[in-house]
């Protein structure tokens, strides 16, 4: 295989990496995924609720669930101040 052939081939390589790298942002970043997440985090309070028999498992695992998603949602927020700060100070 000649230089210019494994360049071409690792150039390839990277940019199927970066694809996927882009992909994976995107996922982590989506509505979609929160969602699930705060409906899957509903669901495993509601079922340990039943089976602590705590009182009206439905409506007390709201606060839990609302509050787990919404501390995911800050760190997106922290995530990009402490980026910042970060680059800042290396820089």
């Amino acid at each position: 295989m000649t230089l210019v052939e494994k360049l071409t081939k690792d150039i390839e390589s990277i940019k199927v990496r970066n694809k996927r790298v882009e992909s994976d942002k995107a996922w982590e970043l989506s509505w979609t995924r929160k969602v699930v997440i705060l409906i899957l985090t509903y669901l495993v309070i509601v079922i340990f609720f039943f089976v602590s028999g705590l009182p009206e498992p439905f409506l007390n695992a709201i606060v839990p669930s609302l509050a787990f998603v919404l501390s995911t949602l800050t760190l997106n927020i922290i995530k990009n101040w402490w980026l910042k700060s970060f680059h800042t100070r290396n820089h």
